[in-house]
């Protein structure tokens, strides 16, 4: 079982909306390469007022973080957090886990996060327990593989059966080997509205943690989509919260976010 100095929900700005003003985290964008194409997601621009998943101003490499990282410790980030979110996915990059060897051994009493679309997360999740990750936010937007289809454009080689399947087997695996995990799901109108409280069932069938739903960005192929109001977002989650834990507070962060988020 991972190992941390703290309870992470007592800890972590992302686990629990009364934290998002009092810890901070940092994310670390050493995870540049992504083994599947998220239907929603653009990684080629970024601006420093732009704040999204996928956005980075560089990419770093594992012997940079040490630095970069005691430069950001400050009294007023406040960090009790270290993820890595991107900018594409961190398992699919070996850079990750030679980050998170180096946080193992130079940063123990921080809460190490890892983001992931959860296709690898069976294979490598028992890396991820030797480095000691203990909270682990997985991205899974349908338990349909129709709906997979329309989301997702590539899937790395796997069915979309397969694929969904990877990604339950993950969040189950790293449950029961006691790791934090959070339930990410995107809300696109017209594709999966009508399933995210299956996927909220789901989360609490499995010992999930919290779950976390959020409004497309409309982007890439979904640029012509509505973003749900936040009215219908609000409706969602109270469905949802029926079942788990919900977030309200997301802010949809980037791979390299630092800082409180509620005071960036």
């Amino acid at each position: 079982m991972p190992v941390t100095s703290f309870n992470i929900m007592d800890k972590h700005p992302c686990y629990d909306d009364n934290h998002r003003s009092c810890y901070g985290r940092i994310h670390l964008p050493v995870a540049p390469k992504c083994n599947i194409q998220c239907g929603y997601c653009d990684r080629k621009y970024d601006c420093v007022n732009e704040s999204r998943p996928g956005v980075t101003s560089k990419v770093m490499t594992h012997d940079q973080v040490v630095d970069h990282i005691k430069r950001h410790n400050t009294p007023v980030n406040n960090i009790k957090v270290i993820g890595i979110a991107g900018p594409g996915e961190p398992l699919y990059n070996p850079e990750t886990f030679k980050t998170l060897k180096v946080l193992d051994e130079e940063f123990k009493q921080f809460i190490k996060c890892i983001s992931t679309n959860g296709l690898l997360l069976e294979d490598k999740l028992e890396q991820l327990i030797k480095y000691n990750v203990s909270a682990i936010t997985v991205t899974l937007n349908t338990l349909n593989s129709n709906t997979a289809k329309m989301i997702y454009d590539y899937t790395a080689g796997y069915s979309y059966e397969e694929f969904i399947q990877k990604q339950i087997n993950g969040i189950v695996n790293a449950v029961n080997e006691g790791v934090a995990v959070k339930i990410n799901t995107v809300a696109i109108s017209s594709v999966n509205l009508g399933e995210i409280e299956e996927i909220a069932q789901f989360a609490y069938e499995v010992k999930a943690t919290v779950m976390n739903v959020t409004s497309l960005i409309p982007q890439a192929k979904f640029a012509g989509y509505k973003k749900i109001s936040s009215k219908e977002l609000q409706y969602i989650r109270e469905v949802c919260s029926k079942y788990i834990k919900q977030l309200y507070g997301c802010s949809q962060c980037r791979a390299d976010a630092v800082g409180i988020p509620n005071k960036i």
